[in-house]
């Protein structure tokens, strides 16, 4: 056998063994949203509370996405994030609308919208915020303004909402987001460039960019916003 069929061999290997585990990860979730499936129709015959379930859809809907099934966890994950708003579970309705952005469905854009909304004014994991964050960066055009503020909010709120070695870890990461944001929209490659890009752009002043993060969520969500804003922050522990 010479070098060429051997590399054929062994990338045939590969191959199969990539199709193999992908067939079992499969298997396993599918197993998984059935046995999810089972519990809910058990807790419905038992009258569970209401947000017990919202917990259950939201893991399924969770689970059909990593099937690539998103329109049908889009029904689920939606049930979900209305429940969580109405018992004030802030933190799971970002994280619904996480799970709805990953399903890839017509109004997953304005989904993430609302969850950063959300994760920016409720006192929630600073890592699902910059999680959320991170998808506006994964989803705008390099040379785009947009990324830049999503970047530098979410090290502005791993600065000031995370602790100990959440912390620690938060901000390198977030410091890492920046960096790159910076080298795709103008080549910063130095400390001092980034300094001068970030005074340009306007981003070492949190009230200018959290303001334009503001502009960002209004593009992402237009007028598909599926709860009350204003009702909402009153009701925020902190009025």
């Amino acid at each position: 056998m010479n070098q060429f069929e051997i590399l054929a061999t062994r990338l045939s290997d590969q191959a199969a063994d990539s199709i193999i585990n992908q067939a079992h990860e499969t298997a396993s979730l599918e197993s998984h949203f059935d046995a999810l499936t089972e519990e809910l129709q058990h807790l419905e015959r038992q009258g569970a509370t209401p947000d017990r379930l919202a917990d259950l859809n939201l893991q399924m809907a969770r689970t059909l996405v990593n099937l690539d099934r998103g329109e049908d966890a889009w029904s689920l994950g939606r049930m979900a994030l209305d429940q969580f708003i109405a018992e004030d579970q802030f933190e799971l309705a970002a994280d619904a609308c996480d799970v709805l952005f990953q399903a890839n469905q017509p109004d997953s854009l304005a989904a993430l919208g609302q969850g950063i909304w959300l994760a920016v004014t409720c006192p929630i994991d600073p890592e699902l915020t910059i999680e959320l964050l991170n998808h506006v960066i994964d989803e705008t055009p390099d040379d785009a303004d947009g990324a830049a503020v999503a970047a530098t909010t979410a090290l502005f709120l791993a600065d000031i909402r995370a602790y100990g070695r959440q912390r620690e870890d938060l901000m390198f990461f977030a410091t890492q987001l920046l960096g790159n944001v910076a080298r795709r929209h103008s080549g910063v490659d130095s400390r001092e460039q980034l300094d001068h890009w970030m005074e340009r752009l306007e981003l070492k002043e949190p009230e200018k960019f959290l303001t334009r993060l503001r502009n960002v969520v209004d593009v992402l969500v237009q007028d598909a916003w599926w709860f009350d804003r204003e009702a909402l922050q009153e009701r925020l522990p902190f009025g």
